[in-house]
């Protein structure tokens, strides 16, 4: 495992550009999404429009959304914008989903209590909805988290940085160099790892609520 030692600093370097290709994409889909999935919330026509296109996205294999980018926004085929825009694609597609079901687990009567007291449909969101959705919504990104590290890696194959790189670039040796190999895909699951474990954590924090009541049935 000399190799590792002798590169360290290379692949810490590779994967802060892994987590920019693949974080970037799930903070712009959530953007897209909560508007998205807000409307597929509250009209059953957007829904039934948004969710099955939103799922069939996510179907396109990889590689082939990687490849066809270029075409589509006029970029080279090695930038990397080419992989944060497909991902930016696979994020919304998982998260209109969550993000409609989170809004549609929010309690309804705690809706009314909301209306009744005088909020509109803007803050009643923002202060009631939304956040009470953040359970759901969290797990829902979490996983576009995760699935975003792993694909990052199949960027490699036309060239785009990640520590995919690693992967293509060991195996391409004779013999392959397996020191390299294990280092990037160790390092990818690690990065996915630590990435959904503050994912967990930033649920937490957001929602005390939820703590509380888990206290209180301790009790």
């Amino acid at each position: 495992m000399r190799w590792i030692w002798d590169h360290i600093e290379e692949l810490l370097a590779t994967s802060w550009v892994h987590l920019g290709l693949a974080l970037i994409p799930v903070l712009v889909g959530l953007l897209i999404s909560i508007p998205l999935g807000w409307v597929a919330h509250h009209w059953r026509t957007a829904r039934a429009i948004l969710v099955p296109v939103s799922s069939l996205l996510y179907t396109i294999p990889s590689l082939a959304l990687f490849v066809l980018m270029p075409l589509v926004l006029g970029t080279r085929i090695l930038d990397p914008i080419n992989v944060q825009a497909a991902l930016t694609i696979y994020t919304v597609a998982l998260l209109v989903r969550s993000v409609a079901d989170s809004l549609d687990a929010t309690p309804k009567d705690v809706i009314a209590a909301a209306t009744a007291i005088g909020y509109g449909p803007t803050r009643r969101f923002f202060a009631v909805e939304f956040p009470l959705s953040v359970p759901v919504l969290v797990a829902g990104v979490r996983v576009a988290a995760v699935s975003n590290i792993s694909l990052v890696s199949v960027g490699a194959i036309i060239g785009v940085g990640g520590l995919g790189l690693y992967l293509t670039a060991g195996a391409q040796l004779t013999p392959p160099n397996y020191a390299e190999i294990i280092a990037g895909i160790v390092l990818i699951v690690l990065l996915a790892l630590i990435v959904d474990g503050l994912l967990v954590l930033l649920g937490r924090l957001l929602t005390p609520w939820t703590r509380a009541r888990a206290g209180t049935v301790r009790r």
